[in-house]
């Protein structure tokens, strides 16, 4: 019988304990406020901008436009997001943040700065430091770039 690596000894395996619990955690607590994760991630890459077309939305969170078509529909039900035609192209449109959506997402950003400080607070501020500036790297060594909002 071959030998098998047991699950424990993955870096990989380690790794995702830590983001299914942080992120779970999360979602619990953004769903609270009536978003997901992904809604929240839209929100904020919209926050510091007055209004951007869905394509360049996508490419900014490296999404397609399909899911952020779905998201924006969602978003637009919800009353957080509008949607504003540009004059030039009438089959062309923008997307900001509703004066609602302006308003939760410093709501939604405390949650996880406290979602954060709940996990990575037992951590000394040098083993933080360490923390981030590995996954820093293995982001750019590997080429990720989507942001996560799964």
């Amino acid at each position: 019988m071959p030998s098998v690596s047991d699950l424990s000894t993955h870096i990989g395996y380690w790794m995702r304990m830590v983001s299914n619990a942080v992120s779970q955690d999360f979602a619990r607590k953004v769903m609270a406020e009536g978003v997901t994760v992904a809604e929240w991630a839209f929100m904020r890459a919209l926050y510091d901008e007055d209004a951007l077309a869905p394509s360049a939305l996508a490419e900014k969170m490296g999404m397609t436009k399909g899911a952020i078509s779905k998201l924006a529909d969602r978003l637009l039900a919800k009353g957080l997001v509008g949607r504003v035609e540009n004059e030039k192209d009438g089959r062309a449109h923008s997307l900001f943040l509703t004066a609602k959506g302006r308003a939760n997402v410093p709501v939604l950003a405390s949650l996880a700065d406290m979602n954060d400080a709940e996990y990575f607070g037992v951590l000394t501020a040098a083993e933080r430091e360490a923390l981030v500036r590995t996954l820093k790297v293995l982001v750019e060594r590997r080429g990720l770039k989507n942001i996560p909002v799964d």
